[in-house]
C-alpha cells in the first residue's frame, strides 16, 4: 500500500468563503481523518465548495482528469492499487451519470470509492433549471451506502455531516463498494470580498476541532475464520484448489503454500496474483482440451476455492459439471458470488484467515498426475506462440513482463489466462473484471499506476485491445502525467475478433457488419496527439526490443497491428492440436 502524504495536523479553521464551504471542508476532513488519502476531480462549477476545499486541505493527494467517465475509473484504479477508498469529486448533471459505468464495477468488485456529486437545491430541481436532473438515487442499488445531504444551513448542526461519513465509511467496511454522497449546493458558490467567522456554528464540535480523530469512528471487529468441523475429513480427500481474484499477493502467496502443504494442484487465474507461481499448474484453460488431462483431474473429489470470477470459460463449465462431494469458497466479499448454484459452504474471510484457523500437521504427497498430462497442451501452446502474433505477443509478454500488469478485457484477459509461463512474473495484475467492460481500461490503468508508492520506480504495463482503446481515447490524455514508465500493448486486430470465437451467423456479412465493426483505424497519430511515445513492431524480436526500451522511459504505445481473422483461427488450430486431431 502506498505510503500517505506526511502532513501535520492542523486545528479546523473557523473562517470559510460560504456555509456550503463550511460543509464541504467539513466532508473532507472527516474523510481525511478516517484514511482518505486521494481525490480525483473534474472540473465544475456547482462543485466549487468541495473543489476548494479538496486543494486547500494538505493531507490529499489530487488527480484531475476532464472525462467524468475516465475520472471514475481513475478513481476506482487508485484505490484498487491502495488498497484505500478514494474520493471523486464532479459538477452536478450528466457529469455524475458518467460515473455510471464505475460505479457498477466498483460494486460488483468491492472496491472503496465515495462520490462526492454536487447537486442543485431542491428549489432548482424539476423546474427548468440549467444542468440540472433527478440525482438522487441515480446509482441505483448499486452504492452500499448514499444519502442525499441537505441544502448547508446553520439549522443542522455540524456534527450531522461528520456522523454521516463515518456512518457510511463504516458500512462500507463491512460490505466494501461504493458510497454516494449527493451536495446539494445553493449559491453563493464562490468566495465573496471577505471570509465569514463560523465560529459559533463549530464550537459545538469541542475537542474534534484541535484534534486529529474522527467524530464518532465505528470500529470494525477484526476479520477471522472461524474453523470448520469437517476440515480434517475435507483434507483427507482427493482435491483442487482454485484461485480466482485475489487483490493482494501476500494473500495469493497464501493460498499457494496452503494447495503445496495439502499436495493439491493449483489452478490459479491470471487475477490471483500467483498466476507465474512455479507451484501453479500452467495452461489448465487449453489443457482441458485434452482427454487425458480432463479424466486425471475427474479424478478429484472436493474443490476448495479462493476468490471467485473466474476468466476461463472453460474451467468454469469444468467445475459446474463435476460432481463435487464437496465445494467450499472463501472469499471476504459479502456477495453470493455463486453463478452456477454448486457451492456446498461460503466462507467471508481472506485466505491468510482461513489458512490460519485451518492448519495442517504435515505435508501431503500429490494425489495427482496432472503435471504430466498437461505436457502436450504446454508443447503445443509454445509451438503456437514462436512467430509474431496476439499469441505470441501474450506469450513473449509473459517472459518479459517487469512491475505491475493491468489486463483489458475481451481477448487480451483470455490470451494472457491462457498462456501464462511460471516465472517472476508481475509484481501485482489487476484486471476490472465485475462488469467485464470495455471502457474506462486506461483511465483505471492509469489511476493502478499512480497508486504505486511515491519512492518507487516501479513500471505499468497495460494490455488491452482496440475497441477498448477508442472507447477510452480520452484518457490517453491522463498517461503523460505519470512520472514512472508506462507501456501501452495494444492489440490492434481491427475490431470485435473475440465474436468470431462465438457461434454469430455469418451469412450476409451479419457477423463483419454487426459484430466485429471494423474500423480500419491505427493508433500513431493518437499518440503523437497525446504526446506518447509509438513503437509499432512486426517481429517478436523486435517486440521484445520495443518493450526493453519502454521500459527505461517515460510513455510508450505498442501497437501490435495483426489480422482480423488471425487469433481465432490459430485458437483453433491450437485447440485441435491439443485434441490430438
Amino acid at each position: 500500500m502506498p505510503a500517505s502524504p506526511v502532513s501535520v495536523h492542523q486545528a479546523f479553521a473557523s473562517q470559510h468563503a460560504t456555509f456550503n464551504h463550511v460543509w464541504s471542508s467539513l466532508l473532507l476532513e472527516e474523510l481525511h481523518r478516517l484514511g482518505v488519502r486521494d481525490i480525483a476531480l473534474a472540473s465544475g462549477s456547482r462543485s466549487a465548495p468541495l473543489t476548494m476545499a479538496a486543494a486547500a486541505h494538505p493531507g490529499f493527494r489530487r488527480h484531475l482528469h476532464f472525462d467524468e467517465r475516465g475520472l471514475g475509473f481513475m478513481a476506482l484504479g487508485l484505490a484498487k492499487g491502495s488498497g484505500r477508498p478514494v474520493a471523486v469529486i464532479m459538477t452536478s448533471g450528466t457529469a455524475v451519470a458518467n460515473l455510471w459505468p464505475a460505479m457498477a464495477e466498483a460494486q460488483l468488485t468491492g472496491v472503496p470509492l465515495i462520490i462526492l456529486s454536487a447537486d442543485r437545491p431542491p428549489e432548482l430541481i424539476d423546474n427548468g433549471a440549467n444542468q440540472a436532473i433527478d440525482q438522487q438515487g441515480i446509482f441505483g442499488r448499486y452504492p452500499v451506502y448514499q444519502q442525499n445531504l441537505p441544502s448547508p444551513t446553520p439549522a443542522i448542526p455540524a456534527a450531522f455531516v461528520l456522523s454521516s461519513v463515518d456512518q457510511a465509511l463504516a458500512q462500507q467496511a463491512r460490505t466494501p463498494g461504493p458510497v454516494h454522497f449527493n451536495c446539494m449546493y445553493p449559491e453563493p458558490l464562490y468566495p465573496g470580498d471577505h471570509y465569514l467567522d463560523f465560529s459559533d456554528y463549530l464550537a459545538p464540535l469541542g475537542d474534534w476541532l484541535r484534534s486529529g480523530a474522527p467524530w464518532s469512528p465505528w470500529l470494525a471487529s477484526e476479520q477471522s475464520c472461524p474453523v470448520q468441523p469437517d476440515w480434517a475429513e475435507l483434507q483427507g480427500k482427493r482435491g483442487v484448489i482454485v484461485a480466482g481474484r485475489i487483490q493482494d499477493p501476500a494473500e495469493g502467496q497464501a493460498v499457494a503454500a496452503l494447495a503445496e502443504r495439502l499436495g493439491w494442484p493449483l489452478l490459479a487465474d491470471l487475477q490471483s496474483q500467483i498466476r507465474f507461481d512455479s507451484r501453479n499448474l500452467i495452461h489448465v484453460d487449453l489443457a482441458l482440451q485434452d482427454g487425458c488431462f480432463v479424466a486425471e483431474l475427474a479424478r478429484a473429489e472436493v474443490l476448495l476455492q479462493f476468490g471467485a470470477r473466474l476468466i476461463s470459460k472453460r474451467l468454469g463449465q469444468f467445475i459446474k459439471q463435476h460432481p463435487w462431494q464437496d465445494y467450499w469458497l472463501v472469499d471476504p466479499q459479502p456477495a453470493r458470488l455463486d453463478p452456477d448454484y454448486r457451492l456446498r459452504r461460503r466462507l467471508l474471510c481472506e485466505p491468510s484467515a482461513f489458512a490460519a484457523s485451518h492448519p495442517l500437521a504435515t505435508q501431503q504427497p500429490p494425489w495427482h498426475k496432472l503435471v504430466e498430462r498437461q505436457q502436450r497442451a504446454t508443447l503445443q501452446i509454445r509451438a503456437a506462440c514462436d512467430r509474431f502474433s496476439e499469441l505470441g505477443v501474450c506469450h513473449r509478454l509473459n517472459a518479459l513482463i517487469e512491475g505491475q500488469l493491468f489486463v483489458g478485457n475481451s481477448m487480451p484477459a483470455r490470451l494472457m489466462d491462457m498462456l501464462g509461463e511460471p516465472g517472476k512474473g508481475p509484481s501485482r495484475v489487476m484486471t476490472n473484471r465485475g462488469a467485464s467492460g470495455i471502457d474506462g481500461l486506461i483511465a483505471t490503468a492509469y489511476g493502478f499506476a499512480q497508486s504505486v508508492e511515491q519512492s518507487s520506480d516501479e513500471p505499468t504495463t497495460l494490455l488491452l485491445g482496440d475497441l477498448s482503446a477508442l472507447h477510452d481515447l480520452n484518457s490517453l490524455a491522463l498517461l503523460g502525467k505519470t512520472s514512472r514508465p508506462l507501456v501501452v500493448i495494444l492489440l490492434n486486430n481491427d475490431g470485435g475478433s473475440i465474436f468470431r470465437m462465438l457461434p454469430v451467423p455469418t451469412g450476409d456479412q451479419l457477423l463483419e457488419t454487426y459484430y466485429c465493426l471494423p474500423h480500419g483505424l491505427h493508433f500513431e497519430h493518437a499518440a503523437a496527439m497525446f504526446g506518447l511515445q509509438y513503437r509499432a513492431p512486426t517481429t517478436l524480436a523486435e517486440f521484445e526490443q520495443a518493450y526493453a526500451e519502454a521500459l527505461e522511459k517515460g510513455v510508450t504505445l505498442i501497437e501490435i497491428k495483426v489480422p482480423s481473422q488471425e487469433v481465432a483461427e490459430d485458437l483453433k488450430a491450437l485447440g485441435s492440436a491439443i485434441r490430438g486431431h
